[in-house]
Formats: C-alpha cells, structure tokens, sequence
C-alpha cells in the first residue's frame, strides 16, 4: 500500500480567510489528485515540477515541489535530465532559474533523508524521539508529547511491524484510554476479539480494565494520538507481547 498523501498547509494559511480554497488544495488537489492511484507518486512530482517550471513558477512552491520529488526518489541525475529537457521546450532562462534550486535541494552535503524524516513530512503531528517505553514494545516507536497540561496528549509512532504488548488499563473508576490515528496504517485488537485496522481519522474508546494491544501494519507506519482517560486509582499494567504468528496473519 502506498503512503497516503496529506496536506493541511491551506488551512493552515486561509482556512479563516478562504476556506473554499483551503478546502480544494488540502482536499482535492491533494487528498484526492494526488492520491488516485493510476500514476505513482514519484511521476507526480516529476509533472508537477515540470508544470510548474514551464508556467514560469520558480518561487518556494517550485522548491517545495523539487524537495517533494526528492523525498519521493528523484535522483539528482534524473532531476538533471528532467530539466534538460524540459528546457529544450520551455525556455533557456526558465531551465537557468529552476536549476538553481535544485542544486539547493540535490546539495549532496546535506543529510539525507531517513525513513523517519519522510513519513514525518505525511503527518501533521511530531514523531518525537525514541519511546521511553519501548521495553514494552516489539520493534521501534517513538513519542512526542502534544498536550501536558488539563488533558495529557502524546502522538505514539511505530514503525513498521512494530507493536506493543498486552496491557491493561485499570482504574476503580472512569479511566481507559482514547486513541486516534493520524498517519499511516495499524490496527487495535482487545483480547478475544478481532483486530480492528486504523487509518487516519479513525478513533478508539478502550474501556479500564480491557486487555489490549495496539501497533503498525506490518507494512506501514502507524501514528495515533493517545489520549488518557481520567479516573480514579489508574495504573497500567503491561502483559505479554503479542503471539508474532498470530500477528503475522494481519495484512
């Protein structure tokens, strides 16, 4: 499954101002053109820079745009011939100035991206650093804290294949816990149930006192919000993993 492109910078920006627009950029050039599946993402970005180059466009949208067909796998010698080409149709002066931003983001001093930092650049949320409570984890995820004051809000990422063990919430009352994805895909399971698959805007109430786990597909990133239920004498209490035979059946 490819990763699933979002885009909130028009909202962002107008989203008081002209939500009309914000709705079209953040919803339909990008929610729905950019992830109808008929053309790959990484033809896209090579479209749009060209598109963009021929209109003439050489502002922070076209370094946007070339920084994006990076991410998504443009080498520099293929950005190279790329604009070649396009200015053998498009102009001597338009290949002049986009090559010069694109010697900015082809810089073969500057890092390359990770893994990490590109499923970073598909999610609103921080990924945040290593979990300090990995030990209770299989694979690797990472936590970043969004709210600590009135409700205590952490953004939980796994990596693919990751997942924690069984554990419960317990509480003498109230308590549980609220999650909600906002990246990537993976699933919740309560004990004696079936898994349950989470994708972006998915939401999960968990009860105190339920067995449960929660993770990446095995194939994907996974991010939720985890949101913690308050209550009276709550603990957690942290299981056994979850059986890796049974968790290699999810798909």
């Amino acid at each position: 499954m490819s990763e699933k492109i979002i885009q909130t910078a028009g909202r962002n920006q107008l989203g008081v101002f002209a939500p009309m627009f914000a709705h079209l950029n953040d919803d339909v050039l990008f929610g729905e053109v950019w992830n109808e599946e008929a053309i790959d993402v990484k033809t896209k970005c090579i479209i749009t820079v060209v598109s963009l180059m021929a209109s003439g466009i050489t502002d922070s949208s076209l370094s946007y745009h070339l920084q994006n067909a990076k991410a998504h796998g443009v080498t520099k010698e293929e950005i190279a011939a790329i604009i070649t080409h396009a200015t053998m149709y498009v102009g001597w002066p338009k290949g002049w100035a986009v090559f010069r931003l694109a010697k900015e983001v082809w810089n073969e001093e500057a890092p390359k991206l990770t893994e990490k930092d590109r499923y970073q650049n598909t999610i609103f949320f921080p990924v945040g650093e290593a979990n300090p409570y990995g030990e209770f984890f299989v694979g690797q995820s990472y936590l970043a804290p969004v709210s600590t004051e009135q409700v205590p809000v952490f953004n939980v990422t796994f990596e693919p294949g990751c997942r924690n063990n069984w554990h419960i919430h317990h509480a003498k009352s109230g308590g549980g816990q609220m999650l909600i994805c906002v990246g990537g895909r993976g699933y919740y399971q309560e004990w004696g149930k079936d898994p349950v698959e989470m994708t972006p805007g998915t939401v999960v109430n968990i009860p105190a006192n339920v067995k449960h786990w929660h993770g990446a597909a095995p194939d994907s990133w996974f991010s939720h919000l985890a949101i913690e239920v308050a209550g009276e004498e709550t603990s957690a209490e942290w299981l056994e993993a979850v059986n890796a035979e049974d968790y290699s059946k999810l798909k």
